[in-house]
């Protein structure tokens, strides 16, 4: 993580919350308040090895005292959620920055959530908000088994007879087409966990015509026949001009050249580094932006994106 604003923070720990999924309270080191935050809101954490990963705020948005974030405990992952569960103790410090938003909550009058394991942890306070809001809501939410799935009775206290709860040793997979069946073209649809769902949302969401909202912990899968070849870059602020070369991301090329942009996951799915496109065809390959976000062309996930143009002028 690069260029950002750090936070150091300690840590209070809930073991209680699901199966294999810890809750980190975390308080600013020298009291006081941290930045406000909306629904879908994530921060960055700098674990072990300055591994840094992003984990989305499930707290309450009007405490400014402290965050709250859930981790699952993934054993075939990169190493982050390990360290957390293994090394981060009550009283302990941690180093943190954001928040971020990159899912946010839009006005409705109609929402229908998508929830996969751990992906409940944004829509837990989207939940909050929107009934505390009055709005018409319906939350559909699949885990491995009742003992993993993280936050159950909170939700079902919010509105017991909104929440259909679907662990998969019981019900099987959320039946995507009865979760949808009542949607119309003004319901508000969002989906977090992981891919295998949002993949099949987005299919169910697409022959229905409904526009989803997503976020992704794992980069979605690309065209990987498309030919990487070289283009260029060039600053706005001081005209230089950067080439970017076939097997080299644009990022790199920003850091070689003393560029100040802010990274953080390096593989599209965060949202750190977005930047403004102010000239020249991006070419998509990050899992953040919305279909037309893309498709408006004025910002980039330069970690792993190109151009489509020989030359992208960029807001930096």
């Amino acid at each position: 993580m690069t260029g950002s604003t750090q936070f150091d923070v300690v840590v209070g720990r809930r073991t209680n919350v699901a199966l294999g999924v810890v809750e980190f309270e975390l308080r600013p080191a020298g009291g006081g308040e941290l930045p406000g935050w909306e629904p879908g809101a994530h921060i960055d954490v700098v674990t072990g090895a300055g591994i840094v990963r992003q984990y989305s705020l499930c707290g309450d948005p009007a405490d400014r005292t402290s965050y709250r974030i859930a981790v699952l405990r993934q054993p075939g992952g990169r190493g982050g959620s390990t360290w957390l569960h293994e090394r981060l103790h009550e009283g302990d410090h941690v180093v943190i920055s954001g928040p971020r938003n990159h899912f946010p909550l839009e006005a409705g009058a109609r929402y229908v959530f998508l929830a996969g394991g751990i992906g409940i942890t944004p829509l837990l306070t989207m939940i909050r908000r929107v009934a505390a809001d009055g709005a018409d809501w319906a939350l559909h939410y699949g885990g491995r088994s009742r003992a993993s799935m993280a936050y159950a009775d909170a939700l079902q206290a919010v509105d017991a007879s909104r929440v259909k709860l679907l662990p998969f040793d019981e019900c099987g997979l959320i039946d995507l087409a009865v979760a949808l069946d009542e949607a119309g073209p003004e319901t508000q649809v969002y989906c977090c966990g992981p891919e295998p769902l949002i993949g099949a949302a987005e299919a169910e969401c697409a022959r229905r015509g409904l526009r989803l909202r997503t976020e992704r912990f794992t980069p979605k899968q690309i065209d990987t026949s498309r030919v990487d070849s070289e283009f260029a870059v060039r600053i706005a602020s001081t005209g230089a001009r950067l080439v970017v070369p076939a097997g080299r991301t644009i990022v790199d090329i920003l850091m070689e050249a003393g560029v100040d942009v802010l990274t953080s996951c390096e593989e599209g799915t965060c949202g750190t580094c977005e930047t403004a496109v102010l000239g020249g065809v991006p070419d998509h390959r990050d899992s953040v932006l919305s279909e037309d976000e893309q498709a408006a062309g004025d910002r980039i996930l330069p970690c792993v994106s190109r151009s489509r143009t020989a030359e992208l002028v960029l807001g930096l």
